[in-house]
């Protein structure tokens, strides 16, 4: 039985210098060339809006463009996060009603 392959970058790989970012006031640190939804999803930010009649929490679907389910508010304008390549200085926020107490 072939053994699984390893994860695709290695802990040693140089992946060159941080950008940090905030997303809702919290810092977020990610690397030049990744996109905002993947720089939130390595900080264990999975809801990345709220959908509007029940508050549910949506993330990333598609991570290609298709869907609107990780849109977000980035300085102050509304894009799709799996779009959006990050920068340094950058203000993502959440978009949505608040969840309920308790959820």
């Amino acid at each position: 039985m072939a053994e699984a392959p390893g994860p695709r970058l290695r802990p040693e790989s140089a992946r060159g210098p941080r950008v940090r970012l905030t997303c809702d006031g919290v810092p977020v640190e990610a690397h030049p060339g990744e996109t905002v939804a993947m720089a939130l999803w390595a900080a264990d930010r999975r809801t990345l809006r709220r959908s509007t009649r029940l508050g549910a929490p949506r993330g990333v679907f598609c991570n290609m463009g298709i869907c609107f389910e990780c849109l977000v508010r980035i300085d102050g304008h509304a894009t799709r996060a799996c779009l959006a390549e990050v920068r340094d200085g950058m203000r993502v926020e959440t978009i949505g009603p608040a969840p309920e107490a308790g959820a």
